[in-house]
């Protein structure tokens, strides 16, 4: 089983507009609402690969219920402690009236409910709990108001050794490698954020592998994902620059790095499937979601080669 943490969960709600009209009245063509967050698009995305997944993280008010009852009704199971704040909304509007035909994508997300000590106390005993049945972990999203930046190194503490893929930003990531994750999964704008000084993605990867990561796995948008771990580095290219939403796509590449470690997948293999599910979940309408369609030809497209530290700058 893959546990799957999301302590500030989302109602996603996406609005495709033929032309957005930023000083007046917009009336989306579609409107698709979705629990969300980082996590629960990887747990979503995990549930329809066919892995056994749970998940855990805090909800509270009628949005964390209605969050709860659509995971239920997707089928993902769950196990979520309840806090006194309201779960947040992300809103994202799809505008199609781009000149490359490709539309512009723009997010709003809500800073979610702040948690208190005793309110997270009360999600470490669950979670705890949720440990026992688990394979591995994934740690993914923002931190909610109220919890400090050290939270996800002490719950890679807790998981005692368990295989954990951390997916954050800033000092949370920064503090969670450094108490030994399986794999951190940076986009390139977060890597460069920790490593300014290095002159090359590779090395920039390599310097965070170092402090204490057993693999890095660097998302870098449409020309795909660079890994350093401990048997080397690959690059991973999609077969061509992805269109579409490209929300919830680095979701999908969790996914699919932590179902391939559950899998015994060998690291070319895991990094052939991710960048496939990221860009699949990218072409779909709706974030967090892929057609298996998209996903079986975007498989059979993927490149994937063992590289050298100075082939990546």
């Amino acid at each position: 089983m893959i546990l799957v943490v999301c302590l500030n969960p989302a109602l996603d709600i996406t609005h495709e507009v033929a032309a957005v009209d930023w000083a007046g009245i917009n009336r989306p063509a579609a409107v698709h609402d979705r629990p969300g967050g980082k996590g629960l698009n990887v747990a979503r995305t995990l549930h329809a690969l066919g892995a056994d997944v749970l998940v855990t993280g805090l909800v509270g008010g009628t949005t964390g219920t209605g969050v709860a009852v659509a995971l239920s009704e997707y089928g993902v199971r769950t196990a979520l402690t309840s806090v006194y704040g309201p779960t947040r909304r992300t809103f994202t509007v799809v505008d199609g009236s781009a000149a490359n035909g490709r539309g512009n994508v723009a997010a709003f997300y809500e800073p979610g409910p702040a948690v208190g000590a005793a309110e997270f106390a009360g999600f470490l005993d669950d979670y705890r709990e949720a440990l026992a049945g688990a394979d591995a972990v994934v740690l993914s999203g923002s931190l909610p108001p109220g919890l400090p930046d050290s939270t996800y190194a002490t719950l890679i503490e807790v998981a005692n050794g368990l295989p954990v893929i951390l997916d954050a930003h800033g000092e949370a990531l920064r503090l969670g490698v450094t108490v030994g994750p399986a794999i951190v999964k940076p986009n390139l704008a977060e890597l460069t954020a920790l490593s300014p000084r290095q002159p090359t993605v590779v090395a920039a990867a390599r310097e965070l592998h170092a402090t204490g990561a057993g693999a890095v796995v660097v998302t870098l948008g449409h020309d795909g994902l660079l890994a350093v771990t401990d048997e080397g580095c690959w690059r991973a290219r999609p077969p061509a620059a992805v269109a579409g939403n490209a929300t919830g796509a680095g979701d999908a590449v969790a996914a699919a790095l932590a179902h391939g470690l559950v899998l015994g997948h060998p690291w070319d293999e895991r990094l052939r499937h991710a960048v496939a599910l990221g860009a699949a979940t990218a072409a779909a309408p709706v974030a967090g979601e892929f057609r298996s369609g998209d996903y079986a030809g975007a498989l059979a497209a993927v490149t994937v080669e063992q590289i050298s530290a100075e082939e990546v700058g």
